[in-house]
């Protein structure tokens, strides 16, 4: 599991950097169309497009980091005053249901990712194809799915670890109750 965990984190530090770069190329785009518009009068062509295509990308991309930190927004009032056992279920179901959820949309987002390149829709300025970018989303995605999966595995992981030290409490109660005198 270990060696899963530390695949999956390193994976999606690089999609996070990947992401970087579609942020980065969008501000240089936006900025060189600005320039261009007030100096020449000539603006670049296709940035709606780009900048469009470009944060699409950006967003998928940059998921599976984000939950890797738990830097997604959790709304925890209840769950703060639970014991730590239902809490870790409650974290569980929460990261198993994400699981489901994302992996159905990974899996929708490929199916219209290739329903787009069997159609060959592209962009209208630039002609650039849609596909390469909503397979993107979707790889995103899919890697999201693979962290909600650690996070899940790991929630259960405490709470078997809280009932086997509850376990091993209570064994050592009742061995104190039944000491011999002989």
């Amino acid at each position: 599991m270990a060696i899963f965990t530390s695949f999956v984190n390193k994976l999606s530090r690089f999609l996070d950097k990947l992401a970087g770069l579609f942020l980065s190329a969008m501000v240089l785009l936006m900025v060189a169309n600005i320039v261009l518009r007030e100096l020449f009068h000539k603006p670049f062509l296709g940035t709606y497009e780009l900048v469009s295509l470009f944060s699409a990308a950006l967003i998928g991309l940059a998921l599976a980091y984000c939950a890797v930190q738990n830097g997604h927004i959790a709304v925890t009032i209840v769950t703060d005053r639970l014991p730590r056992i239902p809490k870790a279920l409650v974290e569980s179901a929460v990261n198993i249901i994400g699981f489901c959820f994302w992996g159905v949309t990974s899996w929708q987002v490929i199916e219209y990712g290739r329903s787009l390149m069997e159609s060959g829709v592209v962009s209208p300025t630039t002609q650039i194809p849609f596909y390469p970018f909503v397979f993107l989303v979707a790889f995103g995605i899919f890697n999201l799915c693979l962290v909600l999966l650690i996070h899940s595995a790991q929630s259960l992981k405490k709470v078997v670890m809280e009932v086997e030290c509850r376990n091993r409490r209570a064994d050592r109660s009742i061995d104190i109750f039944n000491i011999d005198n002989a």
